[in-house]
């Protein structure tokens, strides 16, 4: 594989934490079943409900894998 596929990211908010680092997220066409990736959970970087946050979509309509999370303060300042 010489070039990897283009990931669709897309920014949405935390309205659930469900078991076993499950968190459902509203993006702005749906919501989708999402995960923790591997750095959050190495870093320990926390998550909470109504925190705004990177999904990568799985392109084959799965579940989303959370990869940042972004600084509520600066994006309530742009809206």
């Amino acid at each position: 594989m010489i070039d990897k596929e283009r990931q669709e990211i897309s920014v949405g908010m935390i309205t659930e934490a469900l078991p076993n680092a499950f968190f459902r997220v509203k993006l702005k066409e749906a919501e989708v079943l999402a995960y923790l990736s591997g750095k959050m959970r190495l870093h320990r970087i926390k998550v909470m409900i109504g925190d705004l946050v990177e999904v990568v979509i799985d392109p084959y309509g799965g579940k989303g894998r959370i990869v940042r999370r972004l600084d509520n303060r600066k994006a309530n300042l742009n809206n």
